[in-house]
């Protein structure tokens, strides 16, 4: 079986934006959308019909959503102890793969890598009690991988102070979490030399969106990338999706 998905922050909910973010939806011709900042549930609705997509589900006030070609048997959101936003659990019909939603907390500074590091660490807790076979976690981790780099001086005059009162140097530990846990970095793993930068769409300087899956499965990812090759792509957001390509089974 083969399974298309697409991690996507529609930014503020995607209002006023529907048919810039559904013509990048429909050029990468996804089987499930996971999306960020997904607030707005007849934004999503909208979506799922613009898309041709008959599955869909938001909460107000979540920023987590999704759109599915494919029929799904079960969704669930999950909100842990001191987490900002609750995570999204999603099986496709005719599927034990899980896949999970995360949009973890923004901003560059220690405290807040910190905060994600505590978001991700209950994330995984919750997901390692479950008897879980190939499964996949993507979305917005709003953090940079190890070896990888932030320009400050791209960064919003607003944010630089938050840098500088970190002692001007970000320990980025909450990728490598993933690491140590057992997982492949999906995109890394298919091209080791790119960027993959995926915000901010005017702008490209980091990659803030990932998907991963358990290394013992990560021969099941087919293809990653980031979508930003088309011109509908910048106007839609202020993030690139990720698209990646599963064989299961």
């Amino acid at each position: 079986m083969t399974l298309r998905l697409l991690s996507y922050n529609i930014r503020y909910g995607g209002v006023g934006r529907e048919d810039q973010l559904a013509a990048v939806i429909r050029e990468a011709a996804p089987d499930l959308v996971v999306m960020q900042e997904a607030t707005k549930p007849s934004v999503v609705e909208r979506l799922a019909r613009a898309t041709g997509m008959s599955f869909w589900a938001a909460r107000p006030g979540h920023s987590l959503g999704f759109i599915s070609r494919r029929e799904v048997a079960h969704h669930k959101w999950h909100l842990l102890p001191g987490a900002k936003r609750a995570f999204l659990e999603i099986v496709p019909e005719g599927t034990e793969v899980k896949v999970f939603g995360l949009h973890l907390s923004a901003i560059h500074s220690n405290w807040t890598e910190r905060r994600r590091v505590r978001e991700l660490r209950a994330v995984l807790q919750r997901i390692k009690q479950q008897e879980l076979g190939v499964h996949v976690i993507l979305g917005d981790f709003n953090t940079l991988a190890p070896g990888e780099l932030l320009d400050t001086r791209l960064l919003p005059l607003r944010l630089r102070p938050l840098v500088w009162l970190s002692g001007g140097y970000i320990r980025w530990q909450t990728i490598q979490i993933m690491l140590d846990a057992g997982y492949v970095d999906g995109y890394r793993s298919v091209h080791p030399l790119e960027k993959g930068f995926t915000f901010p769409t005017w702008n490209p300087h980091v990659r803030f969106d990932y998907i991963f899956l358990p290394t013992q499965f990560g021969d099941c990812l087919k293809g990653c990338q980031v979508r930003d090759e088309t011109g509908s792509v910048a106007p839609a957001s202020d993030h690139f999706p990720l698209l990646a390509d599963l064989e299961i089974g």
